[in-house]
Order: C-alpha cells, then structure tokens, then sequence
C-alpha cells in the first residue's frame, strides 16, 4: 500500500504542480503578452508527462479506493470515506470534462490565436487539481 500512495502522490505531484505553475507563470505571461504562445509551448511538453501522471493518479486512486472500502460498498454512504470517495469521483467527472473540453474547444482557440476562454478553463482545472489533492489528505486523515 506504501508504494500504491507513492504513486499516487507523485503522479498528483506532476498533476496539481504542473497545473499550478501554468496558472501562476504561464497564463500570466500569456495574457501580459496577448500571446498564445506561452500556453502552447507550456502544452506541448506537459502533456507529455502530465496526461500520463494524471492516468496514473486514476488507476492508483480506484486501486486504493477498493483497499479502503469494497467495491460492491461504493454505493453506500456509511461513513466520512464514503462521501470523500464521491466527491473524488465528481472531481474526476468535472477534471474528464474539463479535459475533453480543452481538447476539442480550447486548445484550437489558441492555436488560432485566441486567449478568450482559456484562462477561466486553467483557473478552474487548478482548482480541481487543488481540491482533489485537499480531499485526497482529508480520505487519509478521516478516522
């Protein structure tokens, strides 16, 4: 189980960090500038290792969630684990859709050249990334 939250940690290490480096420098300079450019050379290395990282987050995250609580008692509401195992799963919903709207929507914006939505849609991909790292540290601290 040790090497499992490893995994997990550092996968969320690349994650969360990434995204948080993007939101404090890149965009930033991306918006100072009225420059798509920061954002795409950002994008065309994180995304190498952070889609990975991320996967991973995914796959060790199910793993560990099945050690704490049974698969066939996701569904039931019977302690604090429970509810921290939902709203794990309504971040990785919003994360996925996120995701997939970045895909198809944003990221052709900027590499046309427009700057319009894609600092809301890096905002809230860091808050994501925040909160689930809160909520991860609230799963392992809830007695």
């Amino acid at each position: 189980m040790k090497w499992l939250v490893l995994i997990h940690v550092l996968g969320a290490a690349i994650w969360v960090g990434g995204h948080l480096i993007l939101s404090l420098a890149w965009l930033p300079m991306a918006l100072r500038t009225k420059s798509t450019g920061p954002i795409l050379e950002f994008e065309k290395y994180y995304e190498r290792v952070g889609i990975p990282a991320f996967l991973l987050q995914v796959v060790t995250g199910l793993w560990m969630a099945s050690r704490y609580i049974p698969v066939d008692d996701w569904l039931a509401m019977h302690s604090p684990h429970h509810r921290l195992l939902w709203i794990k799963f309504g971040l990785l919903l919003g994360t996925v859709l996120l995701a997939v709207h970045a895909r198809w929507m944003v990221l052709p914006q900027v590499r046309r050249g427009k700057l319009s939505s894609v600092a809301l849609h890096i905002l809230a991909t860091t808050l994501l990334a925040v909160t689930f790292v809160i909520t991860g540290l609230s799963f392992r601290f809830t007695y």
